[in-house]
């Protein structure tokens, strides 16, 4: 009896050491608050393996558990089923380590809003970008989830600012697939080339914008809603029935006024003085009823008051 054929089993491509990794395979969020879960989550949900950084344990917990109610959602609605969830979540991992960081094609910076002032500190952002040149490989992408920070600036002091990018998800408007990609300065082709095949991959359009504050959907969707205060302020209508003309007339998820309360009043004080310190334009100045409910601390979601009322868990009040 002949001896039995002993192969390697490197030649089925099954061994792990020689096996190439394709792009995008394993991508990193700087921090998983509102924004860095919705991004964490959607390229769990399209294959992707996930490490998110928090400083410390206690939000990390907190990310898993924002991550879980996501899927949830979903399950709820009949668009995953469980043992899915449980794969997603193995896809998904926590650390307060820069060095884990290590073997990812992708890491972008979506760092908490301040909740008092609603601000990103730049110097922060610009610290989590060298952090990210430190441990990752010269080829590797590293982008700030940005609507008015300019990423040339983020980008200003690493060596290798042509993997530098900006991109900004539009996570406040449920069901939004689309990403606008922002070069910076000396951001290159191949980076902007290899950002749109991501766009694909989590199965978002995208479109290309000029770097510059506010973008294409932060400066149309602020000027609406300073436009919707001031017919508030001259009472020709309700919230509820101005939200209503935009959801049924013109296919608004949520409405201005919904939108805005997701958002947070405190950021949207913010990025309108952004704007309006940058272009001078008085349609960027912040309505006086979102002045007074910033002052009154009537966040939205946040705190369970804005335009509308909310329960402990975020949901509408009726």
């Amino acid at each position: 009896m002949s001896e039995p054929i002993i192969e390697p089993i490197e030649r089925y491509g099954l061994s792990k050491r020689n096996r190439k990794r394709t792009l995008f395979s394993r991508i990193g969020v700087v921090g998983c608050g509102i924004e860095g879960s919705v991004i964490a989550t959607t390229a769990a949900l399209n294959g992707m393996e996930v490490v998110f950084l928090e400083p410390n344990e206690e939000k990390i917990v907190n990310a898993y558990s924002r991550i879980e109610e996501k899927l949830d959602k979903r399950i709820a609605n009949w668009g995953l089923t469980q043992s899915e969830k449980k794969a997603i979540m193995a896809r998904v991992k926590g650390t307060t380590m820069y060095d884990d960081f290590q073997g990812c094609d992708f890491v972008i910076e979506a760092i908490r809003y301040d909740n008092q002032t609603g601000e990103r500190q730049v110097a922060q952002r610009k610290k989590v970008f060298q952090n990210l040149e430190q441990v990752l490989d010269t080829d590797a992408i590293i982008a700030s989830n940005v609507s008015t920070v300019v990423v040339t600036e983020l980008a200003a002091e690493l060596s290798y600012q042509e993997r530098c990018i900006g991109v900004h998800f539009m996570i406040n408007t449920p069901g939004s697939q689309i990403l606008e990609i922002v070069n910076g300065l000396h951001t290159s082709q191949e980076t902007f080339n290899k950002v749109s095949q991501f766009a694909r991959l989590i199965n978002h359009e995208y479109v290309a914008v000029m770097e510059s504050s506010g973008l294409v959907s932060v400066r149309l969707f602020l000027t609406q809603l300073n436009e919707a205060c001031q017919i508030l302020m001259e009472g020709i209508a309700t919230v509820e029935d101005i939200d209503k003309v935009l959801m049924v007339g013109f296919g608004h998820n949520l409405g201005v006024f919904r939108t805005a309360d997701n958002m947070g009043i405190e950021k949207i004080v913010k990025l309108l003085n952004n704007l309006y310190d940058e272009y001078g334009n008085i349609k960027y100045k912040p309505s006086p009823i979102l002045l007074r409910m910033f002052r009154a601390k009537d966040y939205g979601v946040s705190t369970g008051r804005g335009f509308y009322t909310y329960d402990e868990k975020g949901n509408l009040v009726k």
